[in-house]
């Protein structure tokens, strides 16, 4: 059963946490109270040991087009003083970080636009499935703003430097096939497909050895900084790590008796 808090729907069921942001009448743009709810859905699926992998989705039409200006102006109206800075850094950067740095894996399921905020919250996913209507806009130029909440960070890494500026500095419209082919998406799907292939993407993965997953997910996040050697010294560390859980013992003793494996994340 779907629980509402605030502006997300947050859904259970298969070790899969499906936290869906719920203002599809703005394409689930960021205002006050989506950022505080998509906080709180974020930090309860890192802290639940039964939640196994995350899917984040947008109700309705779009994924999310990032921050509404219509909130931020009604805001200026009342007089009140602007400061966009302690805005991300006290309410978009907590969530991008979370889901880089939760120790199970991230699932973006991008049904429409993702602009903005709404891209780089994408971005900040380890996967992302796209419907064939979905388009991506690094929007902040377009309104003479720079790109936050992580873009400059994930896009070159996910695109390369070059691309990742023109995408940064034109604000131009990239479909759900381009995506596919820079890298961005891992895969496409019919619109009417979204929902039901995320889940069973999700779902797989619930199913995997989620304590290695999330040794991998930390190895790669490293790996963008670290030298070589470092590198190889994490990996022998985690390797370590992961040869005495029974998530390993299981999957040895399954490859000798040529079965699938029973993985319980432990």
């Amino acid at each position: 059963m779907a629980s509402k808090e605030q502006s997300t729907l947050v859904d259970h069921q298969d070790g899969v946490r499906t936290i869906t942001l719920n203002r599809p009448k703005v394409l689930n743009a960021f205002n006050t109270d989506l950022r505080a709810s998509l906080r709180r859905a974020v930090r309860d699926a890192d802290k639940d040991d039964a939640v196994r992998c995350v899917l984040i989705t947008g109700a309705g039409r779009g994924f999310c087009t990032g921050q509404d200006v219509a909130d931020l102006v009604d805001g200026l109206e009342r007089g009140e003083p602007l400061d966009l800075e302690k805005i991300l850094k006290e309410e978009y950067n907590p969530i991008i970080e979370r889901i880089r740095e939760m120790n199970k894996p991230v699932i973006a399921a991008v049904n429409g636009p993702a602009a903005g905020a709404g891209w780089s919250l994408a971005l900040a996913c380890d996967l992302r499935i796209a419907a064939e209507s979905a388009v991506f806009i690094q929007a902040f130029i377009n309104i003479g703003a720079v790109p936050d909440a992580g873009s400059t960070f994930m896009l070159p890494r996910l695109v390369g430097l070059s691309r990742a500026a023109e995408l940064c500095f034109t604000g131009r419209k990239v479909d759900a096939a381009e995506a596919l082919q820079l890298g961005l998406v891992n895969h496409v799907v019919p619109d009417g497909q979204l929902a039901a292939q995320a889940m069973e993407w999700a779902r797989q993965l619930a199913a995997r050895p989620t304590r290695a997953i999330a040794w991998c997910k930390k190895a790669l996040n490293e790996a963008w900084t670290e030298d070589l050697d470092d590198q190889l010294e994490l990996e022998a560390k985690l390797q370590s790590k992961a040869i005495r859980t029974d998530d390993y013992r299981e999957g040895v003793r399954a490859f000798i008796e040529k079965r699938p494996a029973q993985f319980r994340g432990c």
